[in-house]
């Protein structure tokens, strides 16, 4: 079920990488300056990122006070409402307000599922269960390049290609009935404001279906030392032994972006900047995002559980800015293909490494609102990379554009290589203690 949300999520969120080209061909917005002077592709992805900030460190806190199930269901409805309203709009001040909201909606959700999937999983499988979610969340990938491909060339039924591609986005609102009766609240959160039988039933619950499918009683839970449920406040991620895991966060999600995102969400402007034509970019663009989904199943059953989760941070983040050098020099189009298949790799298996990772960080008390701050880091710098993309891409072409991100991505195998802790096998209360 969470998976599910994330696909509707994935789509919105990697419209930037395609909406853009058509709204080039539509003439709503200039291949050149745009709004305020700047590339409006650039702008397209600011003001997405911009919202992902604003829905990240503003309202992440409502998370942690409100629960995590209403809050999941009603930002999905959010962003869905914006982006389906972003559709009928022809103007490219309307597309970038609307592209805001969206943002705001999908800057919550992020962190909600963040703080919740660690919250419902056991330890042993924290990391497959990100793995797995984050492979059927990335079938969206394939499928939003697939239908740019496929519908942004043209105008069917006389309807620019574009808005078919949106339309089709927003109908993850329909999900939030279907979800509503089923997706049960955090029994963490609900332990911790004291509703101790809501959280017994629940568990209770999962257990019995559990010995069901197994056809025999579970053994009793190994004994742990049992979190000490509290309210708490923003300041308590400014305590040891917090203090220290925000600020490596905070680096690490500010450069991480950079090399995930800017990758990605660039990578047709990237492709036709060496020569390739509007139709193979998008062409080229949909094959390698066809591997997203089959990415972090390969890495959900090999290594998700089996190593630390930081050193699978270091050695993707490292792979990614080696890759990345290599791809910026390349031209022949099955070598162009091998190679960012290759990064997608090395972007998948940080990228469901991370976001548990930063989640079993905190307690329950302020998860949300730690991982929101933190995580606000990473939408606060694609606001102003996406522009220093642009320029780079202007001035020094795909080669400059992947010097810039390789350099993040060393920056950040650092800082979780020499300050991040290990969580690997350990219970939430003996992470965040």
């Amino acid at each position: 079920m969470v998976a599910l949300a994330g696909l509707f999520e994935v789509y919105d969120l990697y419209q930037t990488a395609y909406v853009p080209a058509g709204l080039v061909r539509a003439g709503i917005f200039s291949s050149g300056a745009g709004l305020f002077g700047v590339a409006d592709q650039a702008a397209f992805a600011g003001s997405t990122f911009l919202g992902l900030f604003i829905g990240a460190i503003a309202f992440a806190s409502v998370v942690d006070r409100f629960g995590r199930r209403p809050i999941f269901l009603g930002a999905l409805v959010a962003y869905s409402l914006a982006t389906f309203a972003m559709a009928f709009q022809s103007t490219a001040t309307g597309i970038l307000v609307c592209r805001l909201l969206a943002g705001i909606g999908l800057g919550i959700e992020l962190v909600t599922l963040d703080a919740y999937l660690v919250e419902i999983v056991p330890k042993h499988m924290r990391g497959k269960a990100a793995a797995i979610t984050h492979s059927i969340s990335y079938l969206a990938i394939p499928l939003v390049a697939l239908i740019s491909y496929l519908l942004i060339p043209i105008d069917p039924y006389g309807v620019a290609g574009w808005r078919w591609v949106v339309v089709i986005g927003s109908a993850g609102a329909l999900g939030v009935w279907w979800l509503r009766a089923r997706l049960p609240e955090s029994p963490r959160w609900l332990a911790n404001h004291g509703q101790i039988d809501a959280a017994e039933r629940i568990v209770a619950n999962i257990e019995a279906k559990i010995e069901a499918s197994l056809g025999s009683k579970l053994p009793p839970p190994p004994l742990s030392v049992p979190e000490q449920f509290h309210s708490a406040g923003f300041a308590e991620i400014w305590r040891p032994p917090y203090r220290r895991r925000t600020i490596m966060l905070m680096v690490f999600n500010f450069f991480q972006t950079i090399g995930f995102y800017g990758f990605t969400n660039w990578l047709p402007a990237l492709l036709a900047s060496q020569g390739h034509s509007l139709t193979k970019s998008l062409l080229y663009s949909a094959i390698i995002a066809g591997v997203y989904p089959l990415w972090p199943l390969l890495w959900g059953f090999t290594v998700a559980d089996r190593y630390q989760r930081k050193w699978q941070i270091v050695v993707s983040s490292g792979a990614a800015a080696v890759l990345g050098s290599i791809f910026s020099v390349l031209t022949v189009p099955a070598l162009v293909i091998a190679c960012g298949v290759l990064i997608v790799g090395a972007n998948t298996l940080m990228s469901y490494a991370y976001h548990p990772y930063q989640a079993e960080l905190y307690p329950t008390a302020v998860r949300a609102r730690a991982v929101g701050f933190v995580y606000s880091f990473s939408r606060l710098s694609t606001v102003f990379t996406s522009f220093m993309i642009a320029l780079f891409l202007k001035e020094f072409g795909a080669p400059g554009v992947f010097v810039f991100i390789s350099i993040s991505m060393l920056i950040v195998a650092a800082s979780i290589g020499i300050y991040g802790p290990r969580t690997r096998g350990l219970a939430l209360e003996e992470i965040a203690p």
